[in-house]
């Protein structure tokens, strides 16, 4: 009995998944504000991931205290992942923010949702699914420019994206995207302290 009314607790609610889309749909505008621009730009392109962990903290925190269920993290990665296949990116974008946005949700289980560190840390491993595409470069950028010519993506883009690319870049990207992230997620932290401790999310 105890076991079906703590899986009843967990399924989303009407209300809950209203909640859910109207937050994912702004970690979706924060992302593609902060990181689209970076996008543009071949010669920018690999810090796509970098910008677009700045502004999404906060939102993905509150999202994280409004419904600390699994569940809603998933649903935000999958509507970048749909937004991703839909505008020709490279499967790897679709791929990363399936697999970011699942390890995130497991990472904020962990912590029952109740953990600040914790879900900061979710937030992180969610940023790095936006990756995916640049790793899938690296592991064969033969194949990966002729998948994006084949999507339409003009050649010289593609030129001077790789003529931009060098060995720190991966590891800027990398590194980059944790620490904005991290940033994020800590003034994310401090701009939402009452709101934080109401749901009994503690340090």
């Amino acid at each position: 009995m105890t076991n079906e009314t703590n899986i009843k607790k967990q399924k989303l609610t009407v209300k809950e998944l209203i909640t859910v889309g109207i937050f994912s749909a702004i970690i979706f505008i924060c992302i593609a504000l902060s990181g689209g621009p970076f996008a543009m730009f071949p010669a920018l392109t690999f810090y796509y991931p970098v910008g677009g962990s700045l502004l999404a903290g906060p939102v993905y925190l509150l999202l994280i205290a409004k419904v600390p269920k699994s569940g809603p993290i998933f649903i935000a990665g999958l509507l970048m992942a749909i937004f991703c296949y839909v505008t020709g990116m490279h499967i790897g974008m679709t791929v990363g923010y399936l697999v970011g946005s699942t390890l995130a949700d497991l990472v904020a289980l962990s912590g029952r949702y109740k953990s600040i560190k914790i879900n900061i840390l979710s937030y992180i491993v969610f940023c790095l699914g936006g990756t995916g595409s640049y790793i899938a470069y690296f592991i064969n950028p033969e194949v990966w420019v002729r998948r994006m010519l084949e999507k339409g993506t003009p050649q010289e883009y593609l030129n001077t994206m790789a003529a931009t690319v060098n060995r720190w870049i991966l590891i800027t990207m990398l590194a980059g995207t944790v620490l904005v992230a991290l940033f994020s997620g800590f003034v994310g932290s401090k701009l939402l302290k009452k709101q934080f401790e109401k749901a009994g999310i503690t340090a």
